[in-house]
């Protein structure tokens, strides 16, 4: 008997796009990339308004600081102090008459420490200084401050003493008045708290700092600028000097 041969199926080649199958995947990839685009554009852009509203805030601090000056022939000192040398109120607080806030200004006692209840009330009732006494990338801390002093023996903002410009041999645009720190670092901007070298050495890759990259900063003659991340640490120290005949380079 013979045997047949099994019918073998005949199958198709692979089945591919058509071409208005194509058109239509394109349409929606437009139309997905139309809708995401501005998105991300917009954030983009609200996050470099938010780098210049903080570069904005030290000018304006920083021509306050050079008002006081004009005025007291020095900068201010870090912080006041009682006849105990107990730390009172924040340099920060001086300034208020240079930042047109001589109302707020009188509403605080002097005499009393800057948590004292009747400055508490000051510090709560009024809706000043935020926008310039805080990063606006900072959420939730209304009555905090992320622009400090960095404070040592021989910085420009010290304790004790008050330096004038004279005094700064190194060169105001070579040191430091005022740095930005991270929100984690933000204190209640009437207090008598700010930073010393070592926070600012410490800042890395791996700081949570306000803006990609690095922070920014005030220095002695007025001009803001943002420092790197990868600044040396060498050029940090030397920018907190006033007088350390130490090299800063280019930064």
């Amino acid at each position: 008997m013979t045997l047949s041969p099994c019918p073998v199926k005949a199958t198709s080649p692979p089945r591919g796009f058509t071409l208005i199958e194509v058109l239509v995947v394109l349409a929606i990839l437009g139309v997905l990339f139309a809708f995401l685009s501005p998105l991300h554009r917009g954030v983009g852009a609200r996050h470099a308004a938010r780098h210049t509203q903080c570069k904005n805030n030290l000018k304006q601090i920083g021509l306050a600081l050079h008002n006081y000056h004009d005025t007291y022939g020095a900068f201010p000192p870090v912080y006041t102090v009682d006849a105990d040398g107990k730390p009172l109120h924040s340099w920060r607080t001086l300034l208020l008459p240079y930042m047109d806030q001589q109302p707020l200004y009188n509403r605080i006692d002097f005499t009393k420490p800057w948590d004292d209840p009747v400055n508490v009330a000051a510090l709560k009732d009024h809706p000043w200084p935020y926008p310039y006494y805080l990063c606006p990338e900072v959420k939730g801390q209304q009555d905090h401050t992320t622009y400090m002093a960095v404070v040592t023996p021989q910085s420009c903002l010290r304790r004790g003493a008050s330096c004038s410009l004279k005094d700064i041999t190194d060169g105001t645009s070579n040191t430091l008045l005022v740095i930005e720190v991270d929100a984690e670092h933000a204190v209640p901007w009437m207090s008598p708290n700010d930073v010393d070298e070592a926070l600012l050495l410490g800042f890395g890759a791996k700081s949570k700092m306000s803006h990609t990259g690095g922070w920014h900063a005030l220095l002695a003659d007025g001009s803001v600028r943002f420092l790197s991340i990868n600044l040396p640490a060498e050029q940090r120290h030397a920018l907190v000097t006033i007088d350390g005949k130490d090299t800063v380079g280019e930064f």
